[in-house]
């Protein structure tokens, strides 16, 4: 077994996981670069250490055997000097050999295995050296070079053992050994290591759990269980636990509480305050409102069960919440004087862009297309109510808690409107026009919240694309993508038909803007197991700008290409216009006799046509796509027997021309429904 430890002073919570994963890979890569056996290897981070297990390490690596062929035995000595040297051999100990040119030269070279422990004497400083962080610093007298070493903070040990044996190497000016440190305050003396299999244990009775996942679970276990003692519940945080779990070494959770004065305060700001600067659980009780009461970790055992820890904390928050407190009451006062609308001034003096003017400019142009939404239509909410909910919205922006907390922008700006009487759709319109900002959130589905989030969203797409400013690359400056992806995903859950065409117009950026929606929903329909060459079948006819008719369209598309008849229709299709596609560029074909379907299986695919043809038609003209795909299916024995029966190019021209102009009208069919030349086979 081998042990390696890496001790720094304290790794950012956040970069531990990253930083443990990638000491694993290293690892790994480097000893099957060596050729060295091994088993399991894990991996894991505290706060002041990362470290690494291999389980069943070999004594040494394999040796291995390698033939290189040389110089004709007859060749000038100047060459055979030559290969002798590159071989490291001397000349009695080459292998002549006879080959279809002659007596040739062969070298045999042994490669000897060695040890473990050279090995990893070897690989240890190569993986110090060459580990990657987010952000490193340099430290000590050296730093005053650009050429010191680097770490995330200054590396303090480095402990190498195989089995009960110190791996000797040196890496950053450090030496390795068998030294570590446990607890800061339990166990403040050097700690050494016996051996790799010890390590965990004695790391255990120096008062640190190296394990991430055990930290967590402690975490999450106890803080629940103090919550449910006194008669409240935690409120699920993942990231806070693990957050929590990369700040301590040996947690111990703490249930504290605050003035319950403070819950005057939006409910957002006090568990944001908690969260973000305090590393607090919030707890609810038993309505699911929020308790005056918090859970802290502390990273000891104190001797007063952490009273004193618990006091401090509850002072530290209680001063935090007052903050919070004064900047709520003096927004308070602000609209109970003069509305929300006593915000928008400010708003003048805010540039949204440089070529797109201030946030007040901003304002105008989603309040008008939030009414002309509703007023055209797409959203069915009162028109008066979308353009004031629009002028509203950004209002919170200039407010004293959202400029002391963004996150919670939006949010603000509802709780202030609902304070004054605002009408709810409005506030709440207020609150989720930023929806969806990301993977996993909320869609807004009410109807004024709908069309102010596709207002605000649209507008900011439309003003960088005919800026000239659209994303370019990795680079997304403005978040357009996910801008985009909001409104697919409004329009798709609010079943809203929206004709972007409409809205973007016929100019090049129009066709900017279409192809980048296109894109777009190839990436979220992606997600869902939509086929992108079946969306580009779609998009491909033209003229569709109806994002909800072209999924239903898409869908049902995909379910027909997966059938039997599907995937036959889709090979006849391809073979069709293989034929088309070739008889094209030998010039067009003269014209088809005026009547005359042909005899058996002619015959049967143009009375098939007749009945296809108008069938789907009718059916895509009602978005009927289901039963638009059913027409097409009835095709598909007639076209399996025509390639069977038929040879399209017959030498008499009138014939040919009609076979011709039969495929064509079958792909012509099929076209109707999509372009099945885009649908990969």
């Amino acid at each position: 077994m081998f042990l390696l430890e890496l001790q720094s002073e304290e790794i950012p919570a956040r970069m531990q996981a990253a930083a443990a994963e990638q000491l694993r890979t290293r690892f790994v890569d480097a000893l099957k670069a060596a050729g060295l056996a091994h088993g399991t290897v894990t991996a894991d981070a505290t706060p002041r250490r990362l470290w690494l297990i291999a389980d069943d390490v070999a004594a040494a690596s394999e040796g291995s055997a390698e033939e290189v062929k040389g110089p004709a035995a007859t060749a000038p000595a100047q060459a055979i000097e030559g290969f002798l040297k590159k071989t490291g051999l001397t000349r009695d100990q080459l292998e002549e050999r006879e080959t279809p040119k002659g007596v040739v030269l062969f070298a045999m070279l042994r490669r000897e295995g060695r040890s473990a422990g050279d090995i990893l004497a070897e690989v240890i400083p190569q993986i110090i050296r060459d580990f990657a962080w987010p952000k490193s610093m340099r430290w000590g007298g050296a730093s005053q070079s650009t050429a010191a070493p680097r770490w995330v903070r200054p590396l303090t040990g480095i402990v190498a053992l195989l089995d009960e044996q110190i791996v000797a190497c040196e890496a950053h000016g450090l030496t390795s050994g068998r030294e570590t440190r446990g607890h800061r305050v339990h166990a403040p003396g050097v700690l050494t290591i016996t051996s790799a299999a010890s390590y965990l244990d004695q790391l255990r009775a120096a008062k640190v759990l190296a394990s991430s996942a055990e930290r967590r679970q402690i975490i999450a276990a106890r803080a629940a269980d103090l919550a449910a003692q006194a008669g409240l519940s935690l409120i699920p945080d993942e990231g806070l636990v693990a957050e929590n779990a990369g700040l301590t070494e040996w947690p111990v959770p703490l249930l504290g509480r605050f003035d319950p004065d403070f819950l005057s305060v939006p409910r957002e700001v006090i568990v944001l305050t908690m969260r973000t600067n305090q590393k607090y659980f919030a707890l609810a009780d038993s309505t699911g409102a929020l308790a005056p009461a918090f859970i802290c970790v502390a990273n000891l055992d104190a001797t007063d069960g952490g009273a004193a820890i618990t006091h401090g904390n509850q002072r530290v928050l209680s001063a935090r919440l007052s903050d919070a407190r004064f900047f709520w009451e003096q927004d308070l006062a602000t609209v109970r004087k003069g509305g929300l609308e006593a915000f928008l001034p400010k708003l003048e003096t805010i540039v949204f862009h440089e070529k797109l003017g201030t946030l007040a400019d901003k304002v105008e142009r989603v309040a008008a297309l939030a009414r002309w939404l509703c007023e055209s239509g797409a959203v069915a909410a009162d028109p008066a109510q979308a353009e004031q909910a629009a002028r509203l919205a950004k209002a919170d922006l200039v407010s004293a808690t959202v400029g002391e907390f963004p996150e919670v922008q939006g949010l603000i700006g509802r709780y202030l409107a609902l304070e004054i009487g605002i009408d709810p759709a409005i506030a709440d319109a207020i609150r989720d026009h930023y929806k969806p900002a990301g993977q996993g959130d909320d869609v807004p589905i009410a109807p004024v919240s709908v069309a102010v989030a596709l207002a605000d969203k649209l507008d900011t797409l439309t003003g960088f694309f005919r800026e000239k400013m659209p994303p370019t690359g990795s680079k997304d400056p403005f978040a357009l993508r996910r801008q985009a992806l909001g409104v697919l995903s409004i329009l798709q859950a609010a079943n809203i038909r929206l004709p972007l065409r409409t809205l973007f117009g016929t100019d090049e950026t129009a066709d900017q803007l279409m192809d980048f929606f296109a894109d777009r929903l190839k990436v979220q329909q992606r997600e869902a197991g939509v086929r992108h060459d079946l969306i580009d079948a779609v998009f491909a006819l033209g003229g569709e700008d109806d994002l909800v008719r072209l999924l239903a369209r898409v869908t049902a598309l995909q379910t027909f290409v997966e059938t039997e008849d599907g995937t036959n229709l889709l090979a006849g299709y391809k073979r069709a216009a293989n034929i088309l596609k070739a008889a094209e560029k030998d010039g067009p074909p003269p014209a088809p006799p005026a009547s005359g379907k042909g005899e058996g299986a002619e015959s049967a695919l143009a009375t098939a046509l007749e009945a296809a043809l108008p069938a789907a038609q009718a059916a895509v003209a009602e978005e009927r796509f289901t039963d638009a795909m059913a027409a097409l299916a009835i095709l598909r024995g007639p076209v399996d027997a025509f390639f069977t029966d038929v040879m399209v190019n017959d030498p008499d021209p009138s014939i040919r021309a009609r076979r011709l102009a039969l495929l064509a009208r079958f792909r012509d069919a099929v076209h109707g429904v999509a372009d099945f030349s885009k649908i990969e086979a």
